[in-house]
């Protein structure tokens, strides 16, 4: 996946339509990249992690970072490559951000004027969506992956199987060291806590689930959760709705033409 800019421009603007499962190989490219998911969810794999990138919601991709892409469901990626030199520069890493509904039509708007050359306005259109970019709020839609050998038994276990119950003192016995030792790894190393990355791990393994019709009580029951209302206290605290409420955003969503 790459696209030549311009040389009079910041950025390129281009619409990707994929099938369910679809398979993006690992690639990189010189330039950043934004990936804006119109339809369908998209994973996004580096070897420092993983982002799930649900739809309506975007990735950020910094220049030269390898990647791969996973497709779930029919995707409309609409997606754009900027210049290193006109990157936003609060963006350092790959993080998964809430696209405003301005954000929205002005890539959309952007793909349609780049394939009319000549077309006046279209500078002033770069600078407003860079602008954008810069102020959109990160999702917790990011999974780090360790280094540390114990950690990554743990994480390897928790990837298996997102509802397994070990504490973190259980994990502890398990791998040969200390939960506070294990705390203080997660924290150095991915940023977080145990607790924070096992809710991230399960947020991210409810929303291709949700997206495909399974119930919030099964979603909830098959990620360990004791009932429905605790999954959705979660889902809630992390992504600002309930399920409901965000499925039922993203079908209202789904009707505008893309």
């Amino acid at each position: 996946m790459h696209l030549d800019i311009p040389h009079d421009s910041r950025l390129a603007a281009v619409g990707f339509d994929y099938l369910d499962g679809h398979h993006v190989q690992p690639h990189d490219h010189p330039q950043a990249q934004l990936l804006y998911a119109a339809s369908g969810l998209m994973r996004l794999v580096t070897q420092k992690g993983a982002w799930v990138i649900p739809p309506t919601r975007a990735v950020w991709i910094p220049p030269g970072t390898r990647h791969e892409i996973h497709m779930t469901g029919e995707v409309h990626m609409r997606t754009l490559f900027i210049r290193v030199e006109a990157c936003p520069a609060n963006l350092q890493d790959c993080c998964v951000l809430a696209v405003t509904p301005l954000l929205r039509e002005m890539i959309l708007r952007c793909i349609r004027w780049q394939a009319q050359p000549g077309e006046a306005a279209l500078p002033l259109l770069e600078q407003l969506i860079l602008l954008e970019i810069a102020t959109l709020e990160r999702l917790p839609l990011a999974l780090p992956l360790p280094i540390d050998r114990r950690l990554k038994s743990i994480c390897k276990a928790l990837l298996k199987h997102p509802e397994h119950p070990y504490t973190l003192e259980d994990w502890g016995q398990q791998v040969g060291a200390s939960s506070r030792t294990l705390a203080r790894l997660f924290r150095q190393e991915l940023g977080m806590s145990f607790q924070e990355w096992r809710q991230q791990l399960r947020l991210t393994e409810a929303l291709p689930r949700l997206l495909a019709g399974e119930s919030v009580q099964s979603v909830a029951a098959a990620l360990g959760y004791t009932s429905g209302r605790a999954f959705s206290a979660m889902f809630r605290r992390l992504l600002g709705e309930n399920p409901r409420e965000y499925l039922q955003a993203l079908a209202q969503l789904a009707e505008i033409k893309v």
